[in-house]
């Protein structure tokens, strides 16, 4: 269809140029009165699918555009500069028409050339990327095999803003979970370097990664299967107290603070993650957190102590002032202790920090809220502690508030919240 389409429009073209060049102005020619002496010359304009009418052909009245001297064959009037112009179009047009073939045909071969010559070079990179680290790097699974591992998508766990996650076991029975990503339009070899990276990592609070997809705009990342899930789940529920109870609170907050300071400070390459919240802290059988979900995660060299972005990325709630605007400060490794902060004390109220259907309209804000009750020292009274764990829920508390500061320099590091912690 497309190479009929570009015939037509070429027959179109030439038909044009061919009929306005030659055939138009011995379309219609009516002899003067032989005294007169003059051919009076008219030019009617058809499209290639229509037919001439006999009315088409009837020459014009009044002056005509030029006229001819029958006895000289002398060119006079304003016709000699129409000619000229008609014969320069022509010459023009002809000369025009099989660049623009060439064009429209060979478009799309071009294209497809260099697409394919981009995206080869593209994969060379990766597989460079990961040969040179060797058994170090996570293995790299084809789409059909990750979908084989999720038993082709059948046993859903959940869905996010970026990807969602299914249930899945490889061949050695381990149980994983294979997080498929949205919109992965991203920088492929960006999207390695930090897959390599997260691999590399060993650490008992954070979530292992076993291996990963990258084929064309299909990304997925296969983590190991935490059976107790995302600590969400317990934080929001009616009495997330009775649950977990606040001295287990207590110690998964720690363990989350210990899972950053590793990323931060003792990995070979650092690491931001970008997007600390509930939802992506997961619970083992033994309700141990492990930090996960490293779509958003970015790389930083040892000796940098800001990164450079070049849009917010995050969750509302949860993105540190100066990810969403430089006036607050530098992108640092302090946005993700911002964020821990605020799951802190989403974890010590037992609610999201904003709560729209709150009773009044201060308690629509859980900081600014549980802030002005500690000012008037009643600040504990409605998060359901009791005189024994009142130190506990406390202390959390007031790590959680110095943690959420809007400029980043009246942060804490995430070292000096855990040694507070």
């Amino acid at each position: 269809m497309a190479a009929q389409a570009r015939l037509r429009l070429l027959s179109t073209l030439t038909f044009l140029v061919v009929h306005v060049a030659t055939a138009a102005p011995a379309a219609a020619i009516s002899c003067l009165p032989r005294t007169c002496g003059n051919l009076t010359i008219a030019y009617p304009f058809w499209l290639p699918d229509q037919q001439p009418s006999s009315s088409s052909l009837a020459p014009p009245c009044g002056p005509s555009a030029f006229q001819v001297d029958c006895r000289s064959s002398r060119i006079y009037g304003n016709g000699r500069n129409e000619i000229a112009q008609i014969v320069s179009i022509s010459v023009a047009a002809s000369l025009l028409l099989p660049c623009i073939y060439v064009l429209v045909c060979h478009k799309q071969k071009l294209r497809f050339f260099l697409c394919k010559k981009t995206s080869s070079t593209t994969e060379e990179n990766i597989e460079a990327l990961i040969l040179l680290h060797g058994s170090l790097a996570p293995k790299r699974d084809k789409y059909s095999e990750v979908t084989k591992i999720t038993s082709s998508l059948n046993n859903k766990l959940g869905e996010g803003g970026y990807g969602m996650v299914f249930k899945g076991r490889l061949d050695d029975r381990r149980l994983v979970a294979v997080k498929f990503l949205h919109d992965s339009k991203g920088d492929c070899e960006e999207f390695v370097n930090g897959v390599i990276s997260i691999g590399r990592t060993s650490h008992i609070n954070i979530v292992s990664l076993f291996g990963f997809c990258l084929e064309g705009s299909k990304r997925a990342l296969i983590y190991e299967y935490m059976p107790n899930g995302s600590l969400d789940k317990y934080i929001y529920s009616e009495n997330p107290k009775a649950i977990l109870g606040w001295y287990k609170l207590y110690t998964i907050a720690i363990g989350i603070a210990r899972g950053l300071e590793y990323l931060h400070h003792s990995c070979n390459t650092r690491i931001v993650h970008f997007d600390i919240k509930p939802q992506n802290i997961l619970l083992d059988q033994n309700f141990h957190p492990k930090i996960a979900d490293f779509g958003l995660a970015k790389l930083c060299h040892t000796k940098e102590s800001k990164l450079s972005m070049t849009s917010a990325r995050g969750t509302p709630g949860f993105i540190a002032p100066e990810v969403h605007s430089r006036t607050f400060g530098v992108v640092s490794a302090k946005s993700d202790v911002y964020s821990y902060g605020m799951m802190l004390l989403e974890m010590v109220g037992g609610r999201k920090n904003v709560k729209s259907m709150a009773q009044e309209s201060s308690e629509m804000y859980f900081p600014h809220w549980i802030y002005d009750h500690f000012g008037r020292g009643d600040g504990l009274q409605a998060c359901e502690v009791t005189r024994e764990n009142k130190g506990i829920a406390r202390k959390m508390s007031v790590i959680g508030l110095w943690c959420i500061q809007i400029l980043p320099m009246h942060r804490p590091t995430i070292g000096k919240g855990l040694g507070n912690v």
